[in-house]
């Protein structure tokens, strides 16, 4: 089993700062909201896209999968009363030669072992594509 520890501190009433390893990352948790910091709903979508990218750069040295740059598009819907996210839709988009059939084997992996998109799914609809740069 892997475990996890991150550690969070209110800075003022306009954000906060949130800590893990030798990183730290500024979150907009004032009311008011600030443009420099990710809000508790954009940092959820932003795990999501960190897994999915972490699941691609894990699973291409497997399947000898070759590309250039990759980039996931999110958007998600949330419900105000109560307040909870519904539904999360996302692209990948990355620059590859490799062959359809093998852009959706690695669409496959990145859905069947991501540990953040897995929980997600489990929570709320994740629903998502994967296409060729310029396409």
């Amino acid at each position: 089993m892997l475990e996890y520890s991150v550690r969070a501190r209110r800075d003022d009433a306009h954000g906060s700062t949130a800590f893990c390893k030798d990183a730290s990352l500024v979150l907009d948790t004032g009311l008011a909201g600030r443009l420099d910091a990710f809000n508790p709903a954009e940092l959820f979508l932003a795990s999501v896209a960190a897994c999915m990218l972490k699941g691609l750069e894990r699973v291409a040295p497997l399947l000898s999968f070759s590309y250039s740059g990759v980039e996931i598009k999110l958007h998600g819907i949330r419900q105000d009363a109560p307040p909870k996210m519904l539904r999360i839709d996302y692209e990948i988009v990355i620059d590859t030669d490799e062959p359809d059939r093998r852009i959706a084997l690695m669409h496959e992996n990145i859905r069947k072992y991501g540990t953040i998109s897995n929980t997600v799914a489990g929570a709320l609809e994740l629903i998502g594509t994967i296409r060729r740069a310029g396409v």
